[in-house]
């Protein structure tokens, strides 16, 4: 696949995500209301389209709590700016395993399993125009931790995605996560052209080296669309990287801390930093609008 630069470009913004990242920083937003408030000030800073997680106001550790997401979409939609609602469905799909020699019973603190409904119920109610599905399992960085999504799983989750009207953007760890979301889409499951995040650099998935980001941007289907990240000081280069290849953009506190050395950022700061590297390569970065076009999307109102 010849390099071919991207002229139109959108900005997701990862509001707050799922890691153990809340003592961190004092910008990593729990409350709904803070995260309300930080995908707004994200959506005026330059992004397009906020991802969103959910957290426990009082501990900060990650949830998947039904009335917290309801709220967080609530506030971005009564907010006098727009912005395209992009919500996780990648919670209750954690089994954290025993010690080596003894793997089973698993560890039933660090283990979250739901069914399909279930993962997805708060998309049922909430209703936004996009929502995530980790097509594939995975080792995480942490030693008896795996990311559980089978394919039977996937596929019942992403039939009910498709037939809620949102639409499923594909969160590709590996190139095997690709050709599964090509098997998806030869079996109707989804529709295409799919929308798919390439995440590169997470601990064990692909790399975040520039070979095997093209390998993964050349499993891409023609006529999808792709947006990319990395983690950490990667952040900012793989906006360059992403756009130079053809791709859009993901930014924010879920993957990424630091404006600069020893400079605590926050969502706004990070958009702001994209869409500044974004224009000086030339292009330009579009807005809700635009992009709802782009990716057919449906805005809906939540149920109830």
């Amino acid at each position: 696949m010849p390099l071919q630069m991207n002229r139109e470009v959108f900005i997701t913004c990862a509001v707050t995500g799922s890691g153990s990242t809340q003592d961190r920083s004092p910008h990593v937003p729990r409350s709904p209301k803070d995260i309300a408030d930080s995908a707004i000030a994200a959506a005026k800073a330059g992004a397009a389209v906020v991802h969103c997680h959910v957290r426990d106001p009082d501990t900060g550790v990650p949830s998947r709590d039904p009335k917290m997401f309801r709220e967080v979409t609530d506030r971005i939609r009564e907010a006098d700016t727009d912005v395209v609602l992009n919500l996780t469905a990648g919670m209750g799909g954690d089994i954290t395993f025993g010690p080596v020699e003894t793997p089973l019973p698993v560890n039933a603190a660090g283990t979250d399993m739901a069914g399909a409904t279930e993962r997805v119920a708060h998309i049922a109610e909430c209703r936004p125009e996009i929502c995530t599905l980790d097509c594939g399992t995975m080792n995480f960085a942490e030693a008896d931790y795996v990311m559980t999504n089978t394919p039977g799983m996937l596929r019942a989750m992403g039939a009910k995605m498709t037939e809620l009207g949102v639409k499923p953007e594909i969160e590709a760890f590996d190139t095997g996560h690709l050709w599964f979301a090509k098997q998806l889409v030869e079996e109707g499951i989804l529709t295409s052209p799919a929308l798919v995040q390439l995440c590169m650099g997470v601990p064990w998935g692909a790399p975040d080296d520039l070979n095997t980001f093209m390998a993964m941007v050349n499993n891409v289907p023609p006529g999808w669309t792709y947006s990319a990240f990395s983690l950490g000081r990667h952040q900012m280069p793989y906006v360059a990287a992403s756009v130079l290849a053809g791709g859009h953009v993901r930014v924010g506190l879920e993957d990424n801390l630091m404006l600069g050395r020893g400079q605590l950022a926050t969502n706004a700061e990070l958009v702001a930093r994209a869409v500044e590297i974004i224009e000086n390569l030339g292009a330009r970065v579009i807005g809700p609008d635009e992009v709802r076009a782009k990716l057919d999307l449906t805005k809906q109102a939540p149920v109830g």
